[in-house]
């Protein structure tokens, strides 16, 4: 009896640890592909290359939901090159449908990650 008490709350947490660990892996993806590509641009590639380094960085994520603006690509030398990445993670668990019934809708379902990185050119 204890046990079906107990069950739902434990996976409810053991769920929750478990998205976070991911979330927080896809922010650390998200943040060092930001910087890798803001360190290509700062020798002097083009957009299009940083974007692929981008992308490249960020290979466990889900290239569909990343998105990558580049901004002063190809500049004078101490002009800065600026790149930003956003990652809209989506929880893998049902968490979120089940702390709506409690919270009345107020959780998201998907969690949006974003990272900017800025650098000089050389």
């Amino acid at each position: 009896m204890e046990f079906a008490l107990v069950a739902p709350i434990f996976l409810l947490v053991l769920f929750a640890i478990v998205d976070f660990g991911m979330a927080f892996h896809a922010w650390i993806t998200v943040t060092n592909s930001a910087r890798e590509g803001a360190r290509v641009g700062a020798v002097r590639a083009d957009a299009a290359t940083i974007e692929q380094r981008v992308r490249s960085t960020a290979d466990t994520l889900d290239q569909a939901n990343l998105t990558v603006s580049v901004q002063g690509a190809q500049g004078q030398p101490g002009q800065s090159v600026v790149v930003a990445a956003q990652y809209d993670y989506p929880l893998i668990t049902p968490l979120a449908d089940l702390l709506n019934l409690v919270s009345g809708g107020a959780i998201p379902t998907t969690f949006n990650l974003d990272s900017t990185a800025d650098m000089r050119l050389e």
